[in-house]
């Protein structure tokens, strides 16, 4: 990243930049003129084609154009000492690749050995080949990440309970951990899942009694985990409600022992007087309740009053239009973003869904661009396939080692993971709600055919279609009664 300039200051250094004009200190004299630090810097850094042929390096500039240094008689070392190439040095006279394929060498090789683990080999040529060789360096020179490193290197196995012993913190070690499965030193394992284990144990801590706690572990085991069990990984929306749905529990069954109540002696006097004492997060305790009456632990009679489906607002067909109208044109969403608003805009796609489409369900061509959605392929029409035409050419993320094959359209940071739902869905809140947007797309959608088919084309279950369907007819029926009582 280029230095922020500092202002110009023509009292302290009167002579002017050759190239930008600006009053800074003069750190070369070139056949151009005097060169200040900012544009020495610049010109070390551009790259392309002389006018001669040479590629490389442009330092100079003849008649306003970069020109390389025996056409422009600049004198500049750039010639890395270790792989010979033309590039802006680092130090040791090597350039940005060459000190990176030092500094991973020198932290997964063994001091002892002098050797490198055989399963570490694949993660440090990954490193040594990141584009933006920069970066690597400045992340592994990280004191944390160096002593991590060293720690892995000395270590007799390379598995994934060992990585979870070495010290240091989660971020990196979740980072390595990521490498290292996706260049196959380690098999792929739920991470979620694992850390959801690991929430559940000092959680089950924070049960005041012995009685309440072994009912949270029961309900964690056989209720939630078995539930868990069953995916094939466990989504990130999964992992949080299952957090929340916890400690909602703990917290209410905490409160029934401060007040002397046992599980068995709940009543529903009890259960209303917790709702109404409390946050709204409170009537989260409907996710537990149905589960202690099926185990015969409380009493079936009682209830919650259930959240009323078709209440939440949805995007209206004029704010739809505008929102998709915004992000067709605007600068303010990255090309990513703005491929993710229209699937959830115009297919009213979940988030959820949207974020684990991979290039096998999307064909590009000169003509056309397709997507499967469900069992349907459907054209995208011109100006909405333009992110994903610019996304197919630049998938992102692309600079480091996290992502050497990756088929995921929406790339995250995490190596060979998608992009979190979350986050995205926090950024697209700049332009509009997804939840609202979705609803919306979906209410106007029933109008247009039959359940069945919109359900299988979009990849939802009937049922839920059905009720946008009864919803998008109820409204039309009070337009039609509105209109008669008018005539």
């Amino acid at each position: 990243m280029a230095r922020p300039r500092k202002q110009s200051d023509p009292t302290r250094w009167p002579v002017p930049c050759g190239r930008c004009g600006e009053h800074h200190q003069i750190v070369a004299n070139w056949p151009d003129g005097g060169v200040c630090g900012y544009c020495y810097q610049q010109a070390k850094r551009t790259r392309g084609t002389c006018a001669c042929g040479h590629e490389g390096v442009l330092p100079g500039r003849i008649d306003g154009h970069p020109a390389c240094r025996r056409c422009s008689g600049v004198k500049l070392n750039i010639d890395c000492k270790t792989c010979g190439a033309e590039d802006e040095l680092h130090r040791g006279s090597r350039c940005w690749s060459c000190e990176l394929a030092v500094l991973v060498d020198q932290r997964l090789t063994n001091p002892d050995t002098g050797v490198m683990a055989v399963e570490l080999i694949p993660v440090a040529h990954a490193l040594k080949s990141m584009k933006r060789s920069n970066s690597g360096v400045t992340w592994i020179r990280q004191r944390h990440v160096t002593a991590f490193l060293k720690d892995l290197a000395v270590a007799p196995t390379i598995t994934h309970e060992k990585l979870d012993d070495l010290p240091g913190a989660d971020r990196t070690r979740n980072y390595i951990r990521g490498l290292l499965v996706e260049y196959g030193a380690l098999p792929r394992r739920d991470e979620l899942a694992i850390r959801y284990d690991h929430w559940a144990t000092g959680a089950l801590e924070r049960v005041t009694s012995d009685e309440n706690r072994d009912v949270v572990r029961r309900y964690i085991r056989w209720h939630l985990r078995r539930r868990m069990n069953q995916m094939e990984t466990v989504p990130h929306g999964t992992f949080l409600r299952s957090k929340q749905t916890v400690t909602v529990a703990i917290e209410f069954l905490n409160w029934l022992h401060d007040h002397g109540v046992t599980v068995e002696e709940l009543r529903q006097e009890h259960l209303d007087a917790w709702l109404v004492d409390g946050p709204s997060t409170r009537r989260f305790v409907d996710r537990f309740l149905p589960w202690a009456i099926k185990c015969r632990l409380v009493d079936p009679q009682l209830s919650i009053a259930r959240h009323r489906r078709g209440t939440s607002p949805k995007l209206s067909k004029s704010a739809q239009d505008a929102a998709v109208e915004r992000v067709v044109h605007t600068t303010e969403l990255t090309v990513r973003d703005r491929a993710a608003a229209i699937l959830v805009l115009v297919f009213g796609q979940h988030i959820e869904d949207v974020i684990k489409l991979t290039w096998d369900d999307i064909t590009v061509t000169d003509d056309i661009v397709t997507i499967r959605l469900g069992r349907t392929e459907f054209a995208l029409p011109s100006l909405l396939d333009e992110p994903i035409r610019q996304l197919a050419d630049a998938p992102g993320n692309d600079l480091t080692a996290s992502h050497p094959n990756s088929n995921w359209v929406f790339r995250g940071y995490s190596p060979g993971r998608h992009i979190q739902g979350a986050s995205l869905r926090s950024r697209l809140s700049s332009v509009f709600s997804t939840r609202a947007a979705r609803l919306g797309t979906l209410h106007e959608l029933t109008k247009l055919g039959p359940v069945p088919i919109i359900a299988d084309a979009l990849g939802y279950h009937p049922s839920t279609i059905e009720r946008h369907a009864i919803g998008s007819a109820t409204v039309y029926a009070q337009y039609i009664a509105a209109r008669r009582e008018v005539s």
